[in-house]
């Protein structure tokens, strides 16, 4: 089912989090460090992750050579999709050319923590880690022919770089919902549908 990010408050600090990576050592936010931090809430399954991620990985990759920190997390629920597993996810790095660590939430704290919504959930954070830019990649869908560019990260992130905000509104992030485990459903997400 396609969802839509929820659009937390801007200023709002990024939640603190320790999590394994695919290939196996654990990332901890403090572990991120430069002057922009992008949070991206992934999957393996999902089409609209799949149109996007190599244009999304080459775009992470030049950005990070401006000095974004960035990383992937990966929340949904394995018993009901299993190809988003830790393989699924390894191959799926492979596949699209991500270089940023890809973290398994097993436990969904960090996408309850983060208010994550759907599959891409992009968020950009500041040099102090307050919240200044969440929503699209760009205006392209599996469905309505527009080119994958990433256009509005990379406006977000030269914004963010140079110390400016990003001005309202910022057009949420549409893609696969979040597969929560049972009784993982937050309170906040109840409320929101």
């Amino acid at each position: 089912m396609a969802a839509s990010s929820l659009m937390v408050p801007l200023g709002t600090p990024a939640p603190d989090f320790k999590l394994p990576s695919v290939d196996g050592p654990h990332v901890a936010l403090s572990d991120l460090e430069g002057p922009a931090l992008l949070v991206l809430f992934l999957c393996n399954h999902c089409p609209y992750v799949r149109h996007v991620e190599r244009t999304l990985a080459a775009t992470v990759a030049e950005y990070a050579e401006r000095g974004v920190a960035a990383v992937g997390i990966c929340s949904n629920d394995t018993d009901a999709q299993p190809d988003d597993g830790p393989a699924g996810l390894a191959e799926q790095a492979r596949r699209a050319g991500f270089t940023f660590p890809y973290l398994v939430d097993a436990d969904q704290e960090a996408a309850r923590a983060y208010r994550a919504m759907c599959t891409p959930d992009l968020f950009v954070y500041d040099a102090q880690r307050r919240l200044a830019y969440r929503g699209a990649f760009d205006d392209s869908t599996p469905a309505n022919g527009v080119p994958v560019t990433g256009e509005r990260l990379r406006r977000a992130l030269d914004l963010v770089l140079a110390g400016e905000p990003v001005p309202e509104p910022h057009r949420p992030s549409m893609g696969c919902s979040l597969k929560w485990k049972p009784g993982n459903r937050p309170d906040w997400l109840i409320m929101a549908t």
